[in-house]
């Protein structure tokens, strides 16, 4: 794995230099040798895949314990203080300024809770899990009216939440006003609402599967080098290679297949629908784009056919590797007996929570530079009527940054680290849930896949956007 992030890191850094397009937001472009970047961690992908066959070579990736403690505030409380918070910002939603920069919850809901939050779980473990708005009213609500069981809802496993998954995705990336704060707030409570019925009625262990953010962020937490352990009322932080957790998981099942098909589906098409390669394809100018509402039915299919796409690519690999497995097996005089002919790779599915965690973490990076800004003014004057709550001196938010090429190149070098970084780490996966005495020509359509990916992860950041 070293040898093979040096020899790409060499690679990228030794070539001639190109003039390619890179417009990480939009309408900002800039020339950077992008093609060899993304050569270099295809020709790094490739490599690591082959030199991690070799056992000696993969991180035993086992866990320590660093401290254990009583827990000092009960998750009750901190979910309560969360939904309190939550309908303070829904009412601002609906009192604020309708100026989305200048609105806390437009910038709590997509600069916060869907840019900084799922990044700090990829670091510091399930952040969200104490701050859940649900699971106290949840709690309290059940035990108030005595109910203990549920209604059945746990025998649709992850679809629940693939719906609301979808159902965001589309709102967010699709929508005709998503960021509008009016809309936003009524879209918050509602769904807030149906999840909290539902969670009554089933009960709050159901929100891990049936809920989209607390799946999305649980299984992103699981790529974290540092997290919580809470039983009987004590805490124990571990810390270990990033994606220990993953390989203590049980295999997905079919839904949870669906789910992180879709959020891979969901986080390209997010890059995707604005480039100029897909623009052109839909015929739209970039440059004179005729709105939103000119593009909905088109990106309602674009959305529906990319996440198509990545589940039959992703299943298709992990079907034929299997297949390229010798009949022939060797069985070693007096030791275990031999695997099948046909080794399952379904479990391998869970190495694409990797890739999933640093696509989320190079795509919006950006927007956590410029939004960060905007969401600190909004908590020093939430009503946008002048106020200083915080005391903070007068400031502008700045885009300057934007235009400065050393800035952006180190901007984009951070963006290819996280990249590389989380395909690496998903090879790595991916041979660690491997069942032992696998061949290792059975990993080169998912190896195959991998570079692939990688290489598409750097052109979606990479490409102009409009």
């Amino acid at each position: 794995m070293q040898l093979g992030a040096v020899l790409g890191i060499m690679l990228a850094a030794v070539l001639p230099v190109a003039a390619l397009a890179c417009a990480l937001p939009p309408s900002i472009i800039m020339t950077l040798p992008t093609g060899y970047y993304m050569l270099g961690a295809a020709v790094t992908v490739a490599i690591t895949g082959l030199l991690a066959t070799t056992p000696r070579l993969v991180p035993k990736m086992t866990a320590r314990t660093l401290i254990t403690r009583r827990v000092l505030v009960p998750v009750t409380v901190t979910s309560y203080a969360a939904w309190i918070v939550l309908l303070a910002l829904v009412l601002v939603g609906f009192a604020g300024a309708r100026d989305p920069m200048h609105n806390l919850l437009t910038l709590t809901v997509w600069a916060v809770i869907w840019v900084a939050l799922p990044m700090g779980c990829m670091i510091f473990g399930n952040l969200w899990r104490a701050i859940n708005p649900w699971t106290a009213p949840i709690r309290l609500t059940r035990r108030i009216l005595g109910r203990t069981g549920g209604i059945g809802l746990e025998r649709f496993g992850h679809l629940p939440a693939v719906i609301g998954l979808f159902g965001f995705f589309w709102f967010y990336i699709i929508s005709m006003s998503p960021d509008d704060p009016r809309t936003l707030a009524i879209a918050t409570a509602t769904y807030w609402t149906v999840i909290f019925v539902l969670g009554v009625a089933e009960g709050e262990a159901w929100l891990e599967q049936g809920e989209f953010l607390t799946a999305y962020l649980g299984f992103l937490s699981k790529i974290a080098p540092f997290w919580l352990e809470i039983s009987e009322g004590h805490a124990t932080l571990k810390l270990g290679w990033p994606g220990t957790q993953v390989l203590r998981m049980s295999p997905l099942s079919v839904s949870a297949i669906a789910f992180v098909t879709l959020s891979l589906a969901g986080l390209t098409f997010d890059g995707l629908n604005e480039t100029f390669w897909y623009m052109g394809l839909i015929g739209e100018n970039p440059l004179e784009f005729t709105g939103r509402s000119a593009v909905v039915g088109v990106n309602s299919l674009g959305l529906v056919a990319t996440w198509g796409l990545t589940a039959a690519t992703v299943l298709c690999a992990l079907r034929l590797g299997p297949l390229l497995q010798s009949e022939a097996v060797l069985i070693t005089t007096g030791g275990p007996a031999p695997n099948p002919a046909r080794p399952n790779l379904m479990p391998v599915m869970l190495s694409f929570l990797a890739i999933a965690a640093g696509y989320h973490a190079a795509h919006y990076l950006t927007t956590l530079l410029t939004a960060g800004q905007y969401m600190l003014a909004a908590l020093n004057d939430p009503l946008f009527r002048g106020d200083d709550f915080l005391g903070l001196p007068a400031f502008y938010v700045s885009m300057g940054f934007l235009t400065d090429r050393w800035i952006m190149t180190l901007i984009w070098n951070a963006q290819f680290t996280l990249i590389l970084g989380a395909h690496i780490l998903a090879v790595i996966l991916a041979l660690r849930l491997t069942p032992a005495g696998t061949q290792a020509r059975v990993h080169f359509p998912l190896t195959a896949l991998m570079v692939g990916y990688t290489v598409l992860g750097l052109w979606l950041l990479a490409s102009p956007s409009g």
